[in-house]
């Protein structure tokens, strides 16, 4: 299967470049390949937030002044 690739410019921090080619040899992989990746895995966190944040936006709403006394009360702080 041949998969459409999309060009694009970036600009990285010199140090992290490096970082990305040496990481790249010793994986037999490719700067472009560990990039994708790691664009992937954050889009994949940021899909995890999303559905939690779904479960949880039926729950009741509290102020910060009762979660520190629920907190005290708990022995927590």
């Amino acid at each position: 299967m041949t998969t459409q690739h999309k060009r694009t410019t970036i600009y990285l921090d010199p140090e992290l470049h490096k970082a990305l080619r040496l990481k790249a040899a010793a994986t037999s992989s490719t700067v472009t390949e560990l990039i994708n990746d790691a664009v992937r895995e954050s889009l994949a966190e940021d899909a995890e937030d999303n559905a939690a944040f779904i479960v949880r936006e039926k729950e009741p709403l509290i102020s910060y002044d009762e979660m520190v006394k629920r907190l005290k009360k708990d022995g927590l702080i």
